[in-house]
């Protein structure tokens, strides 16, 4: 690959790995510029995976190392969450993923709605809806599918579902949701790796550029929490669902 094209996509990972530590989203600036660089879809994916995964274990490490997350309590949850996403892109071909690309720019518009106009969301706590065993065993797994089967989106819905049925705080939500992101990413990158062929230098050389953003990026939400996750993940659920809809024209 032109040393040009390859400095772009570190460049571009970066950049995600700056979004995705705060609100998700990332693969909306890396999937098009893989794209852009002359992948093929199934490829462009598989290499998105790697990068991404890098990126999510940064982010996922650095939250721990503040104190705002355990990484051993969600050691069963990621198990969950990383078979679910082996499944998902096992399945990729054989369910009707065009009806739920249909259906995802709804949703993502609906949750930019929500971190909108919903009174009191902030870093305090809230009460639970779900146990987080009940959590665990079933919103876990389902967002761990999607992300293997479609992908985009999976961090805001991994925050949201944290934020609405766990009872948490934005900061905290955003912190409990980068170990689970990077357990779904292996998982599909496992099934990619055997059918979809990554690019693994691209994507590892992309890693790098995610590990600094991720870092930047998991910095800046600590400090200001959620002064600067909502906002950010309003744009980048928009952003994602306006890019999806101009796709399906």
């Amino acid at each position: 690959m032109d040393p040009q094209i390859l400095a772009l996509l570190v460049l571009a990972a970066s950049a995600a790995g700056f979004v995705d530590a705060i609100a998700g989203g990332g693969g909306l600036i890396t999937v098009p510029v893989l794209l852009m660089a002359g992948l093929p879809p199934d490829q462009a994916l598989a290499t998105n995976k790697v990068q991404g995964s890098v990126g999510a274990a940064t982010a996922a490490l650095a939250y721990a190392r503040s104190g705002l997350v355990d990484l051993r309590r969600q050691t069963r949850s990621a198990g969950l969450a990383f078979a679910a996403g082996l499944a998902g892109a096992l399945l990729v071909t054989a369910l009707p993923a065009q009806a739920l690309r249909i259906m995802l720019p709804v949703v993502l518009i609906g949750i930019a709605l929500f971190f909108a106009f919903k009174p009191g969301l902030n870093d305090l706590d809230r009460a639970a809806r779900l146990s987080p065993a009940a959590f665990a065993l079933t919103v876990v797994p389902a967002i761990g599918f999607y992300d293997g089967l479609i992908g985009p989106g999976a961090g805001a819905f991994y925050m949201l579902a944290f934020v609405a049925l766990a009872g948490f705080g934005i900061l905290k939500a955003t912190a409990h949701t980068k170990l689970l992101n990077f357990a779904s990413n292996i998982g599909g990158l496992t099934a990619f790796a055997l059918t979809g062929h990554p690019l693994w230098a691209a994507g590892l050389l992309m890693g790098a550029g995610q590990m600094l953003g991720a870092w930047l990026g998991s910095r800046l939400a600590m400090r200001i929490g959620a002064r600067v996750i909502k906002p950010l993940l309003v744009v980048t659920s928009t952003a994602l669902a306006l890019r999806l809809l101009w796709q399906m024209i």
